[in-house]
């Protein structure tokens, strides 16, 4: 029985939540901070894209109800034995062999071929669901990305915000010494163009910011006021040993054991071929005036009989599928696997960059800006707190690069295995 096209999206939004690996998703209020899990949670639930494949594979289900089964039978009609020439042409009457026929014919094929032809059609269904796990895992790394795009926006952000005070304060010491004549214009000057050079700083982060809600915004279908925590980036999920050993398990592999099967299916059903096909035919004839009335009930076969240029080389081409097929899927594991161990390697060696700017580089610049400005107040020149202070912007705005390229590594890993999909 077919469903509504309402019920039917229904059951897919449904099928959706469980194949992202969630439960049932209350949603977030408006005014809570959202966490990168919640994110991946709430865009799960209503992902478009993963409605639309769980639509496609019910009507692949559909589809492959009909496979293998008989051929609608055709109906025959007409009129046999019709006289054309003299005498008694053109009359049903003329003739005792002229018939009136109505009937049927079924084609009948092999049993071999209709088993191949269902075995073809759960093959391609499998693939299909094979096919949502990569789907799955791409919606998830996507909602990810946006989230981590967001955070580091607010992170950059902070990181400049907390810096303004101390230039308005070189500004204040910089004006008071050129009004008690211990200063200069250009130190003054300068002072300010620093304070301004951060503002705008500061205000393309808020651009970034902007930009960044857009895009969560996309997933999420509403706009986020704040973000809660993010996860421990420096931890996977899963080990890095079990994503290099799990290859074939992870969401975009699975689909190339279906394709393999697929092909297999398509091999099994050309040489189906080779067994005949059968048809029966009934008919009923009428005959005019007294004459009885008769029947024919006729057999007919197929006969492969040339099949070294027919069957044999449509087997042939189907070999060189199945062949290619898992060529393709060795192929596509060796990619997957040097992706994998690529980005594992490129995640942990942020680790101890990322370490060094907490523990070492970012205290030194910060204790060194401080230091030049107490010695500008002391009487000193302003140019070394200058220097000190660029270095300092730019060695902030590297550390957010580091923090943002190793998230971006950490969901590119994180959502590869099916137990992890929900596990930020």
């Amino acid at each position: 029985m077919l469903l509504p096209r309402i019920t039917r999206r229904a059951v897919a939004s449904g099928l959706a939540v469980v194949l992202g690996g969630t439960s049932v998703v209350t949603v977030y209020a408006a005014d809570t901070p959202l966490t990168l899990e919640w994110a991946v949670k709430e865009g799960m639930a209503q992902a478009p894209a993963l409605m639309a494949h769980h639509e496609h594979v019910a009507s692949m289900h559909e589809e492959a109800i009909r496979a293998g089964r008989l051929p609608d039978p055709a109906l025959d009609f007409g009129v046999q034995n019709f006289p054309v020439t003299a005498p008694g042409a053109f009359s049903v009457r003329s003739d005792p062999m002229t018939m009136r026929v109505i009937g049927v014919t079924q084609a009948l094929p092999s049993h071999a071929a209709r088993s191949a032809d269902r075995e073809v059609a759960d093959a391609e269904i499998k693939a299909a669901d094979a096919e949502g796990a990569d789907t799955v895992q791409s919606i998830q790394e996507h909602i990810a990305d946006a989230w981590i795009d967001l955070w580091a926006a607010q992170q950059k952000r902070a990181l400049l915000s907390e810096l303004s005070a101390e230039n308005a304060l070189a500004v204040q010491l910089a004006q008071a010494r050129l009004k008690g004549g211990g200063g200069s214009a250009t130190d003054a000057l300068a002072a300010r163009a620093e304070a301004a050079a951060l503002d705008n700083r500061v205000e393309a982060a808020d651009a970034d910011i902007a930009v960044a809600q857009a895009g969560l915004r996309r997933w999420l279908g509403r706009s986020i006021a704040e973000l809660g925590d993010a996860p421990n980036f420096g931890q996977l999920p899963v080990t890095p040993e079990q994503l290099e050993q799990a290859v074939d398990q992870q969401a975009p592999m699975q689909v190339w054991q279906a394709r393999e099967q697929v092909a297999e299916a398509a091999l099994d059903r050309a040489r189906a071929t080779r067994h005949p096909d059968w048809s029966v035919s009934f008919l009923y004839g009428k005959r005019a005036g007294p004459l009885s009335d008769m029947v024919m009930l006729e057999f007919g076969v197929s006969l492969p009989l040339f099949a070294r240029n027919r069957q044999d080389r449509a087997i042939s081409a189907k070999e060189e599928q199945w062949e290619a097929a898992q060529d393709a899927h060795e192929d596509a594991r060796r990619e997957q696997r040097a992706m994998v161990s690529r980005a594992v390697a490129s995640w942990q060696g942020w680790a101890g960059q990322i370490q060094r700017y907490q523990d070492t580089m970012l205290p030194l610049d910060r204790d060194r800006t401080k230091t030049a400005l107490a010695a500008y107040r002391g009487g000193a020149a302003l140019q070394p707190w200058l220097d000190a202070r660029r270095d300092e912007i730019e060695l902030r705005l590297n550390y957010v690069d580091a923090l943002t390229a190793r998230a971006h590594l950490w969901a590119s890993l994180a959502y590869l295995l099916p137990t992890s999909e929900a596990m930020p």
